[in-house]
C-alpha cells in the first residue's frame, strides 16, 4: 500500500542567529530508523565543535510511527521537544532534523531556547520540497511501429513513464505505471490493439513523486 503521508524531497539547511547564538538547522529524508541515526551521526561529526546538536525524527505513519528527540545537553524540554513538535505539525514523515547551536555568550532562558529551536526547525520545514511515495508497476510490452505514437499518448494519459524503447522487428517498450492505473491501461491497450497486445508486469516498486 502507498504511504499516505508527505515526505521531504531532499536534504536542506537553513541558518539564523539569536542573541549571537548561531543556529543551523539541517533536515533530510530518512526512510528508516537506521538512516535517521546515520544522518544524526553525520551532522554531529560535521559540527563536532558545536555547543549542541539537537536531533528529532519521525519515521513511518499511523500505528507504525516512531518518534525520537533529544535535548543534547540543553535544559530538559527546551530543544528536542520543540523541534519534534514542529515536525509533527508539518505533516512530514520519514524526516529527521538536527538543529546545531553555537553558543554566542548570552543565555536565552528556557522560553528563548524553545522559541529559537522552534523557529530553526520551522525554517527548514517551510522551505523543503514535498513528495509522496507512489507504488508503480514496471511493465513490458511489444508493439508494431505504427502504434508507437498512440502508445506513447496512452501511457501519458495513464500517468505512465516510458523508461525504455528497444527497436527490432517490433518495438519492445518498458513503462512505469501507477499501480492504481494499471488495469485501466491494460483495458485501453486491449482496445487499441484489438486484443493482441498485453502488458506484462516485471517488477512492482515505489517512486517518489513531487507534490
Amino acid at each position: 500500500m502507498p504511504s499516505q503521508y508527505e515526505i521531504p524531497l531532499k536534504k536542506i539547511r537553513r541558518e539564523h542567529e539569536v542573541l549571537k547564538s548561531r543556529f543551523i538547522a539541517t533536515l533530510a529524508p530518512v526512510p528508516g530508523i537506521e538512516e535517521a541515526r546515520n544522518f544524526i551521526s553525520h551532522i554531529k561529526k560535521e559540527f563536532n565543535d558545536a555547543s549542541h546538536n539537537v536531533p528529532a525524527y519521525i519515521i513511518g505513519g499511523g500505528n507504525t510511527m516512531t518518534e525520537f528527540c533529544s535535548d543534547d545537553g540543553e535544559p530538559a524540554g527546551t530543544a528536542g521537544r520543540p523541534a519534534l513538535a514542529v515536525l509533527r505539525g508539518s505533516g512530514l514523515r520519514d524526516v529527521a532534523v538536527v538543529v546545531t547551536r553555537y553558543f554566542g555568550g548570552t543565555l536565552l532562558g528556557t522560553g528563548g531556547l524553545v522559541k529559537a529551536y522552534t523557529e530553526s526547525t520551522q525554517l527548514v520545514v517551510n522551505a523543503v520540497g514535498r513528495g509522496k511515495r507512489v507504488p508503480v508497476h514496471v511493465v513490458m510490452l511489444s508493439i508494431p511501429y505504427h502504434l508507437l505514437e498512440r502508445m506513447r499518448a496512452l501511457a501519458a494519459h495513464q500517468r505512465g513513464e516510458i523508461v525504455g524503447e528497444d527497436y527490432a522487428a517490433d518495438i519492445t517498450m518498458t513503462l512505469r505505471l501507477p499501480v492504481e492505473a494499471f488495469d485501466l491501461f491494460q483495458n485501453e491497450l486491449r482496445e487499441l490493439s484489438a486484443g493482441k497486445i498485453k502488458a506484462e508486469i516485471i517488477e512492482t516498486t515505489e517512486i517518489v513523486v513531487a507534490l
